[in-house]
C-alpha cells in the first residue's frame, strides 16, 4: 500500500508540473505575441509620424506660394486688385492688368459699399481694405 501511495503522489505531481509548463508556455506565447503588436503598432505609428511630417512640409510650401508679395502688400498692380475685387464679388472686366472702365466701375462700387472717397482710383486705403481678397474667395 506504501508502494501505491507514493506512485499515486508522484503521479499527481507530474500532472501538476506538467500543468504548470504548459500554462507558462501559453502565457510566453501570449506576451510575444503581444510584444510583435507593439513592434507593428510602432513601426505604424512611424510612418504616420513620416506621412503628417511631408504634408506639413507640403502645406507650408503652398502657404509661401500663396502669401501676397512682398511688393503687393504696400504697392499694387492692376491686376491683383482686378482680381481682389473680382473675388470680392465686383466685376472688373477681363483680368488683364489694365485700368478700363469696369475695372474703374468695380472700384468705385467698392469704395461707396466700404464707405471710403469715391475716387475710382485704388488708392492706399482702397488697397488697405481690398487687398485681404487677393487670395480669398467670398461668393
Amino acid at each position: 500500500m506504501r508502494r501505491e501511495y507514493i506512485v499515486f503522489f508522484l503521479i499527481i505531481f507530474m500532472v501538476c508540473a506538467a500543468g504548470c509548463a504548459t500554462s507558462r508556455n501559453q502565457k510566453d506565447l501570449e506576451i510575444q505575441g503581444l510584444r510583435n503588436r507593439m513592434s507593428v503598432l510602432e513601426t505604424e505609428l512611424e510612418d504616420k509620424d513620416e506621412e503628417i511630417s511631408s504634408l506639413r512640409e507640403a502645406l507650408a510650401g503652398a502657404q509661401a506660394q500663396k502669401k501676397v508679395i512682398g511688393e503687393a502688400k504696400s504697392r499694387f498692380t492692376v491686376k491683383q486688385a482686378q482680381i481682389a475685387l473680382q473675388n470680392a464679388g465686383y466685376d472688373p472686366g477681363p483680368i488683364d492688368g489694365k485700368m478700363g472702365k469696369k475695372t474703374k466701375a468695380a472700384i468705385i462700387a467698392f469704395q461707396r459699399d466700404n464707405n471710403l472717397n469715391t475716387t475710382g482710383k485704388a488708392d492706399n486705403k482702397t488697397w488697405d481694405s481690398l487687398k485681404r481678397y487677393l487670395y480669398k474667395k467670398v461668393k
